[in-house]
């Protein structure tokens, strides 16, 4: 209830801010060129950077955890609403001019309600990234699940950290489906029913609130010797199934560990080892050459100049060499992911239930607060960069299988049965008509995956890397430690930006030549 209720509180107030800002940036030209860099920023900061300023402008709380709370929900809703109302038809607004509309009736009757599925879709965007931060907000003090998970995962209490992991995904696979029900949700504005018919699950509700309240009441004296139940349920008081899963995973342990640290051993020494080695040993100014070069084939002069600016903001700052370690896990991260995510793209992408049903586990995954993923592997394999880089995967696989699916299918059938038609096979039609359509949506998937990678190898500090999120964790400890927190966040959040530039400049390039819009 403390973690729904942080959630509750910050949400509403990203809604607004949100609401208003995309509403603005779309009036406003200026406010717009503005604002996108910000965004691009914002959205690129590892979570933990949004604490460090807080922490010390306003201490450390439940207040605090709500306030940098509503600053990292807020950017998606901006977006989407400004995304939302571009696709509003322009016969829409030309009619509702025509009509007489001001201003605000414009904005407020016609072109916000034309753009309520997409706005609606920010909210869902909006509340899973309150409760992503709500968790992680325990580092600066903010009760509920995530402040008992960090005591759990600290006393290595692993069962327990499973319980309360499955209790945070129940909590965001609950406000996932409202939400998204909320936002396709059809109104037939032309059936005439009545009262009772058009708000019938109003109704319903109601009744259900009132007969819990009176429940509530009516525990005292069914429950007279001891715990109201349908009142309160304290603290330490209900069902626990932590004796359960911390018995699986002895049981894994005891039977898994050999062949587990087998594995881990031969990952870090025969792979890993060597391509951190690799990364750190480059020259400085080799890299710089190998980034601006491929900036500068894929989008130019421009594109090149965009990616040194960022790589030189990063060179310029003290933690060179930790930039470089993030580079290595979140580059080992994502040829795995996209690997992974690719090849079960292709294969489901073939069947209309296999797309569902991968789709559908797609978003239960991303739900999971980002949190939720060093549990199992921390169980598994201990605190090593093995553990970090396998909940990186999972985590980074989600958007390259989606993508790909959502790009196969989105190729037109009259296509594919031209290429067959032609006498093409199953491979050919694939690799020369259906890949090269689909790798624009493909490679913008790959850019979301980088995303995700950076964001959980940042994570991932929280059980003992030593890459530049160690460096943001401290700042957290550190009174002082603002200045380097925000460097820090910029650091990581510009490797993401350098990546999202050729990869955002490649594929709208892709997409003109094939005459995609």
């Amino acid at each position: 209830m403390e973690t729904l209720s942080l959630v509750l509180i910050a949400a509403p107030i990203a809604f607004a801010l949100g609401l208003l800002l995309g509403v603005w940036a779309f009036r406003s030209r200026a406010v717009e060129a503005v604002l996108t860099p910000l965004l691009n920023v914002a959205q690129t900061m590892p979570h933990f950077s949004y604490l460090v300023p807080v922490m010390v402008m306003f201490g450390v709380g439940d207040h605090a955890g709500a306030i940098a709370t509503i600053i990292f929900a807020t950017p998606p809703m901006v977006r989407l609403t400004m995304l939302g109302l571009k696709k509003v038809p322009i016969e829409v607004v030309e009619a509702a001019v025509m009509n007489g509309c001001t201003n605000r009736q414009l904005m407020l009757k016609v072109m916000i309600p034309a753009a309520r599925r997409d706005i609606l879709i920010g909210v869902n965007q909006m509340i899973m990234q309150c409760l992503a931060l709500a968790v992680i907000a325990s580092f600066i003090g903010a009760k509920g699940l995530g402040f008992n998970l960090l005591l759990a995962l600290n006393q290595l209490r692993i069962g327990q950290a499973l319980e309360l992991g499955i209790c945070i995904v129940l909590i965001a696979v609950v406000l996932d489906r409202l939400s998204l029900a909320w936002a396709n949700k059809a109104t037939d504005y032309f059936a005439d029913q009545s009262f009772a018919v058009r708000h019938k699950y109003s109704l319903v509700f109601a009744v259900i609130v009132l007969g819990g309240v009176a429940l509530a009441y009516l525990g005292r004296f069914i429950f007279a010797d001891g715990i109201n139940y349908f009142y309160m349920i304290p603290h330490n008081e209900g069902i626990t199934t932590e004796n359960f899963w911390q018995s699986g995973v002895d049981w894994m342990v005891e039977n898994w560990y050999q062949g587990l640290q087998g594995f881990n051993r031969w990952l870090i020494t025969q792979v890993l080892i060597p391509m951190k080695t690799a990364f750190l040993g480059m020259p400085v100014i080799a890299t710089f050459v190998l980034t601006m070069g491929t900036g500068f084939i894929v989008g130019g002069k421009r594109s090149m100049a965009t990616v040194g600016l960022f790589l030189l903001f990063i060179a310029l700052t003290d933690w060179w060499d930790r930039a470089l370690i993030t580079a290595y896990m979140a580059t080992f991260a994502v040829i795995v992911s996209v690997a992974i995510g690719f090849g079960i793209g292709v294969l489901s992408a073939r069947s209309d239930r296999a797309s569902r049903i991968v789709l559908l586990v797609c978003d239960t995954l991303q739900t999971f607060p980002s949190f939720i993923y060093l549990i199992p592997v921390i169980m598994l394999f201990g605190v090593t960069d093995t553990s970090v880089l396998i909940a990186v995967i999972i985590y980074a696989t989600i958007p390259a299988a989606r993508y790909t699916i959502e790009g196969l299918r989105a190729v037109p059938l009259p296509l594919q049965d031209l290429g067959r038609m032609s006498g093409a096979n199953r491979a050919q039609n694939f690799f020369n008509i259906e890949l090269p359509l689909a790798l624009p949506h493909i490679m913008l998937g790959i850019n979301q995956t980088v995303i995700f990678a950076l964001f959980m190898v940042i994570i991932g500090a929280m059980i003992g890397t030593d890459d530049l999120g160690q460096y943001i964790l401290k700042a957290l400890s550190d009174k002082n430690g603002i200045g380097n927190g925000l460097m820090l966040g910029l650091c990581v959040a510009f490797m993401g930006l350098a990546v999202d530039h050729v990869i955002q400049t490649w594929a709208r390039k892709q997409r003109e030549a094939l005459g995609i819009t």
